[in-house]
């Protein structure tokens, strides 16, 4: 179960110069199905990451900050679904080194040179000996057009792939935009893409490449939740092979900068968006439109205590406007000094409440008709300045407890 999520147009995934990517059936938990995918990198690209910051986050996540912090140059990204090796202590950080030297050692290439990525059961060990037998036929499967069949490769509880392309032009040059991701549950904030990649033939100064990845995360996978649940595995990996024969950008705000980044934010945007559509169970997307906040940060506080709130996503599962549960998160949100007579509800077009208390024009009838929707968009006016920000999420429905009472068997 989707909302209004359809499969990848592989027409619509472009090839990325330097970038090849390689899918093989490894058996890690379950037999006849993808689950690892080798990224071969070029020389000459440059590549950054953003990762969990759960506090227990999982080995590879630990050997990846380790690896891009070393500046070896990253050629190869490593990743296996089926089992997460978080939880797994010491045992669990040798067992992903080991990976990390297998494929390294196949690809004349030092360990450091490897990121390793892994989702799926926590606490549970590693099989190095299923994923070290799959590398070879995963290196003789990189091609630089995989990019639909590793969207397959790296799903766990989702029921469809996540996948987007753009092209853009660049100083007269074209450039090509693609992008994967995973996730359909334990999806929160900092950060919340459980596992993305992105890749463009951009050339980008090096010393940008943190910043560009670190813009295009809070912009898109830091503006999710399906749960609430912050993953110990969650990854958002950027590489640019600047192999477009353009000018290198220098800077994210010149032109060319921009240009880059509007397009890569869109993608990255629908693939945050994919998530919470294939969240767990769902059956509504909902968009939670924060306004006339002080600060940014402020409207995130209110948009997100609406999107945790259980109450109110069972009351969106059940096309129930129960406005009540939705001014109350707005309450309690935290704004010490938030004036309630000054904030007004919006379910779509309809003001449900006004200056804090119903819309005297409001009827039932009105906010049923928005519930019943497979797409909403809430928005809440605070009346304290002129910043604004959004979240999107999605509803709570008896398949998201099953689905996860249901997961490790």
């Amino acid at each position: 179960m989707s909302v209004n999520l359809t499969a990848p147009n592989p027409a619509e995934l472009f090839p990325v110069a330097g970038v090849r990517i390689g899918v093989t059936e490894a058996g890690i938990r379950k037999l006849n199905r993808k689950d690892l995918t080798v990224v071969l990198i070029d020389a000459g690209a440059s590549v950054a990451g953003v990762f969990t910051q759960n506090r227990f986050c999982a080995a590879p996540v630990q050997l990846c900050r380790e690896h891009l912090a070393g500046g070896d140059g990253i050629r190869a990204l490593l990743i296996n679904t089926g089992n997460a090796n978080a939880g797994t202590g010491e045992d669990g950080r040798a067992r992903a080194w080991s990976t990390c030297q297998a494929l390294a050692g196949r690809l004349g290439l030092s360990p450091q040179q490897v990121l390793p990525f892994s989702t799926g059961v926590i606490m549970e060990t590693l099989p190095i000996e299923r994923i070290e037998a799959g590398l070879d036929a995963a290196i003789a499967d990189a091609r630089a057009d995989n990019w639909p069949r590793a969207a397959e490769a790296i799903m766990t509880t989702d029921t469809s792939p996540k996948a987007f392309g753009a092209q853009v032009m660049i100083d007269g040059v074209q450039v090509s935009i693609t992008g994967i991701s995973k996730g359909a549950g334990m999806i929160h904030p900092n950060m919340a893409t459980m596992l993305g990649f992105m890749a463009t033939d951009a050339c980008v100064n090096p010393a940008l490449m943190k910043q560009l990845a670190t813009e295009l995360a809070e912009g898109s996978f830091n503006r999710v939740t399906v749960d609430g649940d912050t993953s110990t595995n969650d990854s958002f990996v950027v590489i640019a092979s600047n192999r477009a024969a353009h000018p290198p950008i220098d800077s994210l705000a010149s032109p060319a900068g921009q240009v880059l980044c509007s397009a890569m934010l869109g993608v990255a945007q629908k693939l945050a968006q994919a998530i919470v559509r294939d969240g767990e169970g769902a059956t509504k997307f909902i968009s939670i439109k924060v306004e006339a906040g002080q600060t940014q940060a402020e409207c995130r506080q209110v948009a997100y205590a609406i999107a945790h709130s259980p109450l109110v996503k069972t009351a969106f599962f059940a096309s129930d406007p129960n406005l009540g549960r939705i001014l109350a998160a707005v309450g309690y949100a935290g704004i010490a000094d938030l004036d309630q007579t000054r904030i007004d509800l919006y379910l779509d077009d309809v003001l449900v409440a006004l200056q804090g208390g119903r819309n005297p024009a409001y009827r039932e009838e009105d906010g049923q008709r928005v519930m019943r929707q497979s797409e909403i968009t809430v928005r809440v006016v605070l009346g304290r300045g002129t910043a604004a920000d959004t979240v999107w999420t999605c509803d709570l429905s008896h398949d998201y407890v099953s689905i996860n009472a249901d997961y490790r068997s």
